[in-house]
């Protein structure tokens, strides 16, 4: 990844969370609710190849989301496993929520000069113990040095009727993915 050095820039980022009926669907999606998604998205100062980069090594995700380790290779290939651990002392190693992902699908963006350029996609399908779903990150060219970011997370309770667990999980998701982009635009335009 090239360095990055940024100044504030004079248009504020763009932060929406929604519950969004309209973010991708897998086709074959079969364990996650059919219900709306929690959904996050910002505006960064960063060409979109490099935002895929940083936002797909899930080893960036610990400073983002608070009370998290995760077990992850730096570029993680179609197939690939990891797991994340959240709970209030899990950065020191003690028990949490485990939650086992794969990665299902990893195509990045391109920024095309003469256009709009290609949307990246990774969608990882979470395996559980407690946690079933998925999770995806998105990135979309707006120009040379800008993009846009959508973390979409569709997640359920193993066990439990998605149609009832997913509802109260949603609010909860979309204030995480809303603040792990804030805090990824943080470190991007200190």
């Amino acid at each position: 990844m090239r360095p990055v050095l940024m100044s504030r820039r004079a248009t504020p980022a763009l932060a929406v969370a929604t519950t969004d009926d309209d973010a991708p669907r897998l086709p074959a999606d079969d364990d996650a609710p059919r219900s709306r998604a929690a959904v996050a998205r910002r505006v960064l100062p960063l060409r979109a190849e490099d935002a895929w980069v940083l936002l797909t090594d899930m080893r960036n995700h610990v400073r983002w989301i608070p009370m998290t380790r995760m077990d992850a290779a730096a570029s993680l290939p179609v197939g690939a496993v990891f797991t994340a651990v959240s709970g209030p002392f899990a950065t020191r190693g003690a028990p949490g929520v485990v939650d086992r992902m794969a990665v299902v699908r990893s195509v990045p963006p391109h920024t095309d000069e003469n256009g709009p350029g290609t949307v990246g996609t990774a969608v990882y399908r979470k395996l559980g113990p407690v946690l079933l779903g998925t999770a995806e990150v998105q990135v979309r060219p707006l120009g040379p040095d800008t993009c846009e970011a959508a973390w979409v997370e569709r997640v359920h309770l193993r066990g439990l009727p998605a149609g009832l667990t997913a509802p109260i999980l949603r609010p909860v998701l979309a204030a995480m993915v809303t603040y792990a982009l804030r805090r990824v635009d943080a470190e991007l335009t200190r």
